[in-house]
């Protein structure tokens, strides 16, 4: 009798409940779902346009063959008869790094490796490293090709203070700095080719309105797993289409922190480094622009780089990479709007298309649309929504994102449901970083495997064989505290609610089968088994 009374009281609250969202729904919620519905096609109309017009503009410049080199004068630089290498410039090559243990051979061997006059070229390494047996790693590694005869300093500071962008500000401050004309800037996970200064610091000296060269990023573990499959086609679409329109329309485009040349004339007068945000490149290159310097980027140019490949790691980046820029556009936008140095074309397109569109709309439409408005229609049927709006556009702009990576086609389900959830991070760090809330300047520094990738070739091979996906699978070491994602899990259990409610209900749109899946990938992502597995050995 006492289990039949608590079902029946189960069963009223139940109807009592089922009547007060019925009595809602209607006068209040379908309103105030419609109205997010159409602010969202209006952000969704804006980044189609964005994408279109990108995409418009690098038709041009194929069809014109528009190249840095024919924008900008370049003529290779060489040793002159009479006066020997003093024909080439002063350039410094500063290496920033963190507790690299993985990775800082590579960058430091491939900056040696640069083809220039050994008397013309300073190489600064920058550690802040905090583990001692890095920093003994690292000093060694310069001592070893400075008696080889390579130019090479290993400077530290007491202090992370700015962290990079403090690096980097404390190391142009050196007396011996100070005879340089250009610098240029790697990452300790970069590995540039003998080449690239014989291919930068020409523009620089031939265009006096140039301040920076920027090259392209060359992924060596693209093919490491899924996650790194996905961050591919992201980077490849930003540096094959945005950095390109970029530097062929406007002469402007986002710094990437490394693999770049800066005329150092240039850095001083937009006032060098500034710590006052986590993209202290972004930052520099905005305010050397408000200055009236030029960039060009080269797209055939490429360096060699590592992706993050544990989803920790990627997660902190993601976060430093939506975070910041958001942040820089709150605190720069009143020296746009006040500088007479540019015209108003080129700020209106930093302020709307580079800031605006890309920075926050693009990571906010991404998954207050496709993961809250979209799920939230099913459970209100009285609201309007677009077929248009909801699969055309959004898949247009999809396609336009992945067309720069075609061996990912393929991939081109997963990349969707990889990025809607990865926009839950992103959307939260750019809120944070544009109402500037709590320590939006933490710095953390992105892990990179380095040598341990070559352990898993050696064990694995080339090939992502079963025997190395139930490696990242399983993951064993991995405690699920470490790993669990309490955001993503939540997420994933609403959307998979709204799947079963449009299924059951046979919802006017059958958005079932998207739920479902883009549900499943955020429990997946939200548990943990995605990205690569760092094996613990000796």
């Amino acid at each position: 009798m006492a289990e039949s009374a608590r079902g029946g009281t189960f069963s009223v609250l139940v109807d009592q409940l089922l009547q007060l969202w019925l009595d809602v729904r209607s006068p209040i919620v379908a309103p105030l779902l419609q109205f997010a519905i159409n602010v969202c096609l209006v952000m969704v109309t804006m980044l189609f346009v964005e994408r279109i017009f990108m995409c418009g503009v690098m038709v041009f410049v194929k069809l014109l063959r528009r190249t840095p080199e024919t924008q900008f004068k370049f003529e290779p630089l060489r040793d002159d008869l009479e006066f020997g290498n003093s024909s080439f410039p002063m350039v410094l090559v500063q290496i920033p790094m963190f507790n690299e243990r993985e990775v800082y051979q590579l960058s430091i061997q491939a900056a040696c490796g640069l083809s220039w006059p050994g008397d013309r070229m300073i190489i600064q390494v920058l550690d802040d490293s905090t583990d001692q047996t890095t920093r003994d790693l690292v000093q060694m590694e310069c001592q070893r090709w400075a008696s080889k005869g390579i130019n090479i300093r290993y400077e530290t500071r007491p202090n992370r203070k700015g962290y990079k962008a403090g690096a980097l500000r404390q190391g142009m401050k050196w007396p011996y700095v100070q005879t340089c004309d250009y610098v240029a800037i790697f990452d300790a996970d970069f590995q540039p080719e003998p080449e690239f200064l014989q291919r930068t610091v020409p523009f620089l000296v031939h265009n006096s309105d140039l301040a920076l060269v920027q090259a392209r990023w060359k992924f060596v573990n693209a093919n490491e797993c899924l996650m790194t499959k996905m961050q591919e086609v992201s980077l490849n679409y930003h540096f094959s289409v945005e950095q390109r329109v970029g530097s062929a329309t406007y002469g402007f485009f986002g710094f990437n922190g490394t693999a770049g040349v800066w005329r150092i004339r240039a850095m001083e007068e937009a006032g060098g480094w500034n710590d006052r945000t986590t993209v202290e490149d972004m930052d520099l290159a905005v305010r050397a622009s408000l200055c009236g310097w030029k960039f060009v980027y080269i797209h055939d140019l490429e360096v060699k780089n590592e992706l993050p490949s544990t989803f920790k790691a990627f997660r902190f980046q993601q976060h430093r990479w939506s975070c910041g820029p958001a942040n820089l556009f709150r605190k720069v936008l009143p020296s746009i709007l006040k500088n007479q140095n540019l015209k108003l074309w080129k700020r209106l397109h930093m302020i709307y298309a580079f800031f605006f569109v890309r920075k926050v709309v693009a990571h906010i439409v991404t998954f207050t649309f496709y993961c809250v408005v979209i799920p939230a229609s099913v459970l209100v049927p009285e609201v309007d929504l677009p077929f248009w709006g909801a699969v055309y556009v959004p898949s247009i702009i999809t396609l336009l994102n992945a067309i720069t990576t075609p061996k990912s086609l393929h991939l081109l389900v997963f990349w969707i449901l990889f990025e809607n959830v990865m926009s839950l991070h992103r959307t939260k760090a750019t809120i944070i970083g544009l109402f500037d809330i709590g320590n939006v300047n933490e710095w953390v520094v992105t892990e990179k495997l380095g040598n341990l990738m070559k352990y898993r070739s050696s064990k694995y091979g080339k090939k992502y064989t079963l025997q190395r996906m139930a490696s990242n699978m399983l993951a064993r070491g991995w405690k699920m505290s470490e790993r669990m994602h309490l955001l993503e899990v939540w997420t994933g259990g609403f959307l998979m609610f709204c799947a079963v409610y449009d299924f059951y209900f046979q919802g006017k749109n059958h958005f079932y089968v998207y739920l479902f899946l883009q549900s499943c990938a955020f429990l997946v992502m939200g548990f943990g088994y995605v990205g690569t597995f760092v094996p613990h050995y000796s």
